[in-house]
């Protein structure tokens, strides 16, 4: 019986290690207790020209898509509990025909104070990879995250903050028309896969995204964190791997 409950406890100790070293991978650093309660929806604006009356389920894009109408139809967005802290919505920024997009999971608080996504300590290293990893201007690929509010303290976005702001992240997608989608770190590769997955066994490795080759990579917050020429080389390989992808596909 103690043989037994020995195992059990080090099968436990192992899963929590586990999971403890996916956050890190993250660079996340707290975790919010999370009211298990459903918050109270907030109020269904009024129509204006600022916030368009159509509902995410009803939204449809096409090959006309443009980043102007996605963004339109976001609005002065209100449809769940993340507008209530942020500051400013975070939309995206880069080419609107570019090969390459790069989804990270929301914005951080650099962010939100500036408006465009990756700018802070983890958006000077993504430079650094896309300029001097694969020899493009940054402003040739196109960078935005799955959530347009910051989540508070940075945490990860919750399921349903996910859905309803994807269909922004989908009609992003139809509009720029990558070859290849780069998802940066676990919780951007597991929304985008529609499973929970481990970024250290899933990286390097090709998926799909509604027909688009999707490379998840290391999340350049744990590349900071975890500065090591095993990791870099790691994170230029899938970056390579996704550019020589994209080329390809064009040619």
């Amino acid at each position: 019986m103690h043989a037994a409950r020995t195992a059990e406890l080090l099968s436990w100790i192992a899963s929590a290690r586990e999971w403890l070293v996916e956050l890190a991978e993250e660079g996340i650093e707290r975790i919010e207790r999370i009211d298990a309660r459903p918050a109270p929806s907030p109020p269904a604006p009024a129509a204006s020209a600022e916030q368009p009356l159509s509902l995410f389920e009803e939204q449809s894009w096409s090959d006309a898509t443009t980043l102007e109408s996605v963004r339109a139809a976001l609005g002065d967005c209100t449809r769940c509990r993340l507008c209530e802290q942020r500051t400013q919505i975070v939309f995206g920024d880069g080419n609107p025909h570019a090969e390459l997009m790069f989804v990270g999971e929301g914005p951080g608080a650099e962010e939100d104070r500036t408006g465009l996504p990756f700018v802070g300590r983890a958006g000077e290293l993504l430079t650094a990879m896309i300029e001097k990893g694969l020899g493009i201007p940054r402003r040739e690929v196109y960078i935005c995250n799955i959530v347009k509010c910051r989540p508070p303290n940075n945490r990860t976005p919750l399921a349903d903050e996910a859905r309803t702001c994807g269909v922004f992240l989908d009609g992003q997608i139809a509009a720029v028309q990558p070859k290849v989608i780069i998802a940066l770190g676990k919780p951007a590769a597991s929304l985008l896969l529609g499973r929970e997955v481990s970024i250290t066994r899933v990286r390097g490795t090709w998926h799909s995204y509604k027909g688009i080759p999707l490379m998840p990579t290391f999340h350049p917050a744990f590349v900071l964190r975890q500065y090591t020429e095993e990791t870099r080389r790691a994170v230029w390989s899938d970056l390579r791997a996704a550019l020589a992808r994209a080329r390809e596909t064009s040619s």
